[in-house]
């Protein structure tokens, strides 16, 4: 995977460094763009795209990671965007390509980046097919605050019962792998990483991967997550999981208390949540309990070009 030539006017979200990019292996084709501004002397847009060995025609950005898109430093001229974006398009039809499928990150991760790639998109001829509601937490805001009634009871209760929230070590993975396999059989969902992809991305990117828990007053995990950072800005909840039998106090209140405060103190603003998607739909509960942990919505989405 090739990097530009002049340094990135932003830090790289993590999916598109060329190390992840590197993880996101792929029989097919991988090619990088980057948008350059000679007079800043800096590289001003990247985007990273997989050209789809099983089906011809079809090029995706990402491969294998939360999101792709075009990652864009503040005060690119729409104009501009757009000139990269149909020398991207001349580049693909080259190659055979007819159709491609953007997976974009959260408008919260970048707003201003967000709305004028979908701008420039979307003139472009691109079709939104997919808009995905995900939420956020703000973390210069007080996590209890922003708390539904019940969420804080159920708050309560956890620390009146001796719950603590802690940090794993990695050794602990292979466990806790097993921990979030389980809870998720238990709602008829798989994880969508192996455990080997796991721990090659904690080995591969200490500084960004972690392992968080809830234990209970016996010392038994009763949540877990491994978390993601994402950027300087963000922490993203990627594997939230509790047992059904701990739903009585939900833990998970007190782990998201916790990523709040670890994220706070390593100066982060944001603490992803996710969407609340599932392959058969929008997942309504999940979806009602984000927002009773204050979840700030925003749209995550996928857009769609093809060839004329």
């Amino acid at each position: 995977m090739s990097e530009p030539v002049l340094p990135l006017a932003f830090e790289s979200f993590l999916y598109m460094q060329p190390a992840h990019l590197g993880l996101q292996r792929s029989a097919g084709q991988q090619l990088a763009f980057y948008l350059e501004d000679q007079a800043r002397g800096q590289t001003v847009a990247q985007l990273h795209i997989v050209i789809d060995a099983d089906t011809y025609g079809l090029a995706y950005s990402p491969y294998q990671a939360p999101f792709g898109g075009i990652q864009l430093a503040s005060g690119v001229p729409n104009a501009a965007l757009k000139a990269f974006m149909l020398a991207v398009h001349a580049t693909l039809k080259d190659s055979g390509v007819r159709r491609l499928r953007i997976r974009a990150y959260p408008f919260a991760y970048d707003p201003a980046g967000s709305a004028l790639m979908t701008q420039g998109l979307s003139q472009l001829g691109y079709q939104v097919t997919l808009a995905e509601l995900n939420n956020h937490l703000p973390l210069e805001q007080d996590f209890e605050a922003r708390l539904h009634p019940s969420e804080r009871r159920r708050l309560a209760k956890c620390r009146r019962h001796g719950f603590r929230f802690e940090q794993e070590p990695l050794f602990f993975l292979p466990k806790a792998y097993e921990f979030l396999r389980r809870c998720r059989e238990e709602k008829g969902q798989h994880l969508s990483l192996s455990e080997e992809r796991l721990t090659e991305l904690f080995r591969a990117f200490p500084n960004n991967h972690f392992l968080f828990s809830v234990r209970d007053p016996m010392g038994e995990w009763a949540a877990l997550t491994v978390a993601i950072q994402v950027n300087e800005r963000v922490l993203y909840n990627f594997y939230p999981a509790s047992p059904l039998a701990y739903n009585a106090f939900s833990p998970v209140v007190s782990l998201n208390e916790g990523l709040h405060a670890f994220g706070r103190a390593s100066g982060l603003s944001l603490l992803d949540l996710g969407t609340s998607t599932l392959p058969t739909g929008l997942n309504q509960s999940l979806l009602q309990f984000k927002r009773h942990l204050g979840g700030v919505l925003s749209l995550k989405l996928t857009l769609e070009w093809s060839a004329a």
